[in-house]
């Protein structure tokens, strides 16, 4: 059963690491609000259509999780995208993991393991690895706005594990993007003016609304409901992995050998936890065997 929902959680990052190229070179440039909100009023709504509407304390909780994993996370990307090289964003993503591992402990009382921050670092390192190939010019406002990004929905993302134990997935999902998205509409409405869509931009938000944010989150929060929030945050590592990948199938280039060193680490990275965890349980339930049979040798020795 946890392998099916490793497998509904990766459905996001691989989805997500589509979206920087798809606004990078699809959405218009200059339009964070209006971007995030097309993004995420359209995604919202299309699940809030076969959910139900929030009740009592999840009004307000929903309002906390939509500013931080909607609202404020999507402006931050948008422009992170739009002003960083994917390569540097991702790897400021990449970052995610260990933040979520972190925030956990604080807020969940579940410290991270050992195997999980191997995993992070191998994870990272391979990002490093993957991406970074010399020092370039970088805009400090596109680091510090995916920096950002990557801290607010850490904190959102544990939060949303913490409440986990309220309203089905779709509506847990369809209001926070209502919510980000009701945040971001005055904003929007004073900071700038709509922008201008061609074919070619509706194209682009209609990917990024129906996947890269609709199935995309459900496939997030389903994951953050049924495995822990470390496990959740090293399978995010396919976010760049997918970026690096779709970016070589655009560009029709082979992979380098640093850009291969680099993915099996990411994949190493997400793999070594659950196989200590797997090895921790086995030798767990041996044990478990052994001291039940001791037992039950000595109650025989004594009768």
């Amino acid at each position: 059963m946890e392998a099916t929902w490793l497998a509904v959680t990766a459905i996001a990052p691989v989805a997500w690491g589509s979206n920087y190229y798809v606004t990078r070179e699809f959405l218009p440039a200059g339009h964070p609000f209006y971007g995030a909100l097309l993004r995420a009023l359209p995604a919202g709504l299309l699940l809030l259509a076969v959910r139900r509407l929030p009740k009592n304390e999840w009004w307000w909780r929903s309002g906390v999780l939509g500013t931080l994993n909607v609202g404020a996370f999507f402006v931050l990307i948008y422009v992170a995208a739009q002003q960083l090289p994917t390569s540097v964003a991702s790897t400021v993503m990449a970052a995610s993991p260990v933040v979520m591992m972190l925030l956990s402990g604080l807020v969940l009382a579940d410290p991270p393991k050992a195997r999980q921050l191997t995993g992070a670092a191998l994870g990272i390192l391979g990002v490093a690895l993957m991406l970074l190939t010399g020092l370039t010019a970088v805009s400090a406002i596109g680091v510090f706005a995916s920096a950002g990004a990557m801290a607010m929905s850490s904190l959102g993302y544990v939060l949303a594990k913490k409440w986990n134990d309220g309203p089905d997935v779709l509506s847990l999902t369809a209001w926070q993007l209502v919510a980000g998205a009701l945040v971001l509409l005055p904003v929007a409405a004073v900071a700038e003016r709509p922008p201008s869509l061609d074919g070619r931009a509706v194209l682009g938000f209609a990917y990024v609304t129906v996947v890269a944010t609709a199935l995309a989150f459900v496939a997030w929060f389903a994951g953050l409901r049924h495995l822990d929030a470390g496990t959740v945050g090293l399978v995010g590592l396919l976010n760049p992995v997918t970026g690096v990948l779709l970016g070589t199938a655009v560009a029709a280039e082979a992979l380098s050998g640093r850009q291969l060193a680099g993915l099996v680490l990411v994949l190493a990275g997400i793999v070594v936890p659950h196989v200590g965890r797997r090895h921790a349980r086995t030798y767990a339930r041996r044990r478990a065997e052994t001291i039940a049979e001791a037992g039950l040798s000595h109650h025989r020795a004594v009768r």
